[in-house]
């Protein structure tokens, strides 16, 4: 197969860059392991999307603030300038998702004015800016996405489909191979949009679908490209904990429970029923996410629960999706919902700069795999949709500039297929012992032996996998791979990397290397 620009990922990322790409006049392959629009993070996405209102400065300033002042500044003034815009062309013009409105019912195809729609704020936020529709924001963009270019001229879909490797002809990425109905072949293209999303399976509890394991990022970086900023990998503070709730149905499974519930009004409290935030921080439950996710993993150790308290407000009637989520696994919501940090977003990636360029020539990234600088060291609620947004267009645009009319076959050798087939459970084996190291050793607090620990379980790991991978091509072999790769990756930059944001190195102790002076945190003597 040929196209003018291959898209590997089907998340709001891949979709943004197939759009552009296909606006351009270029012929747009878009291949995603994806059979149904939940096995996207995006799809997944509750809160929101933020957008800047009347005063930009200020949603700049709390975007640099939730980064431990580490974001890239030139990279917050492009997401910051252009939310608008692109919200107004893709989400309401062209899909017209129908945000939730202020009065109820929605509206949400005239213009993004504050006075048209039920703005939200969640943690890190200084004022009401998230679009949303309900708590699943995400299903209700990325589905009429998809409904949107499988309908359009020169966009083709291949779905169920797993890139394996980038093809690369001295530096140059020329397309990648990719495994469909059993069948290993080329996909060549003038340029190629890695938009894989994040590393969720490579813990074993995280907030992301089932396949997030770092497709893009491990292909990437085996190709040679860059990749940095690995040591961030972000927990969300509250996700469902089913192992402390004495009410839950046996099978019953983490979801997320939305950062917007907290800008309500919910409040954190621990076993002893005691609220702690307003303890830790001057912003209490609507501080930056890393400071809620470690001081929610202190009081659960501390005293064994945490709960999000919901009393104060109306939950069945505002989150009324959240609410048909705890009735289903039978929370008690009078009781409060039992809640647990999980692994959420990945903050680095594969280095690109503005327009979602790469270090290796025809190559870009979008979303959650690629680094764009935004996020720095912890991302600021509700701004993944949005950036996946923004650089999917810019990096669309460019790569169909770059790549129309260029796609060249090139040379390459196909993956060796000689062995025996391995049992279901081989992967599934292999994907456990790497959870049970990176939440042990890689996780919210991390010390230098047990980085140390961890790198040398995952050299091991990874050796036993490559030495089956030579011979074998499956996708779970090819998932396990990556996700290796992808959790080497962490595990080698949180070593070499000081504590800031989301990456929080301790000593043996339990005393924090570096605290968040500077970001209105107060410690606890009994921390």
């Amino acid at each position: 197969m040929k196209a003018d620009v291959l898209v590997v990922g089907s998340g709001i990322a891949g979709c943004a860059a197939a759009l552009a790409a296909a606006r351009e006049g270029a012929d747009v392959l878009v291949v995603t392991k994806a059979t149904e629009p939940e096995d996207a993070a995006s799809d997944w996405a509750q809160g929101g999307i933020a957008v800047t209102q009347s005063a930009p400065e200020e949603f700049a300033a709390d975007i640099r603030r939730a980064s431990d002042d580490t974001a890239d500044p030139e990279a917050v003034e492009t997401l910051v300038s252009e939310s608008r815009a692109v919200v107004e062309d893709v989400l309401l013009d062209t899909l017209e998702v129908e945000f939730d409105a202020v009065g109820g019912g929605a509206d949400g195809t005239d213009s993004t004015d504050a006075a048209d729609f039920d703005l939200a704020r969640e943690a890190g936020h200084s004022s009401r800016r998230i679009l949303h529709v309900d708590a699943s924001t995400g299903a209700h963009v990325l589905r009429p996405f998809l409904q949107h270019l499988s309908a359009r001229d020169g966009v083709r879909i291949v779905d169920d489909a797993t890139a394996l490797d980038l093809l690369t002809e001295e530096g140059t990425v020329r397309g990648a191979t990719i495994l469909a109905d059993g069948e290993v072949e080329p996909v060549f293209a003038g340029a190629t949009v890695l938009a894989t999303g994040g590393i969720g399976d490579c813990y074993a509890r995280s907030t992301n679908p089932a396949g997030a394991t770092g497709d893009g990022v491990a292909m990437a970086a085996l190709a040679g490209a860059t990749v940095s900023d690995m040591q961030y990998v972000q927990f969300h503070p509250t996700a469902y904990d089913p192992r402390t709730d004495p009410q839950a149905d046996d099978d019953a499974q983490p979801f997320l429970v939305s950062e917007a519930v907290r800008g309500e009004g919910a409040a954190l409290r621990d076993a002893d029923g005691r609220r702690f935030m307003p303890d830790v921080h001057e912003d209490a439950e609507l501080a930056p996410r890393d400071v809620v996710a470690r001081a929610v993993s202190r009081a659960r150790d501390r005293t064994g629960r945490v709960v999000l308290d919901v009393s104060d407000l109306d939950f069945r009637e505002e989150f009324p999706d959240l609410a048909a989520l705890c009735d289903d696994r039978g929370v008690d919501l009078d009781a409060g919902i039992p809640v647990a940090p999980s692994e959420h977003f990945l903050c680095g990636g594969v280095a690109v700069d503005d327009r979602g360029r790469t270090s290796l020539s025809r190559l870009f990234a979008a979303g959650e795999c690629a680094r764009t600088g935004v996020h720095g060291a912890n991302r600021l609620a509700s701004t993944s949709l949005l950036e996946g947004l923004v650089w999917g267009v810019r990096a669309g645009e460019t790569a169909a500039d770059r790549g129309r009319g260029d796609a060249e076959a090139v040379e390459y050798a196909p993956p060796r297929d000689s062995d025996p087939a391995l049992p279901d459970a081989f992967a599934d084996t292999k994907f456990d012992r790497l959870g049970r190291t990176m939440d042990e050793f890689v996780g919210i607090e991390r010390t230098p032996d047990g980085l140390g620990t961890a790198r040398a379980r995952l050299r091991r790991l990874k050796g036993e996998v490559d030495a089956y991978a030579r011979t074998r091509v499956s996708q779970s072999i090819y998932e396990l791979r990556n996700a290796c790769v992808s959790s080497l990756l962490v595990a080698r930059a949180a070593a070499d990397a000081p504590s800031a944001g989301c990456h929080s190195l301790v000593d043996p102790d339990g005393s924090e290397e570096s605290d968040d002076a500077g970001r209105g945190v107060t410690p606890r003597a009994d921390d």
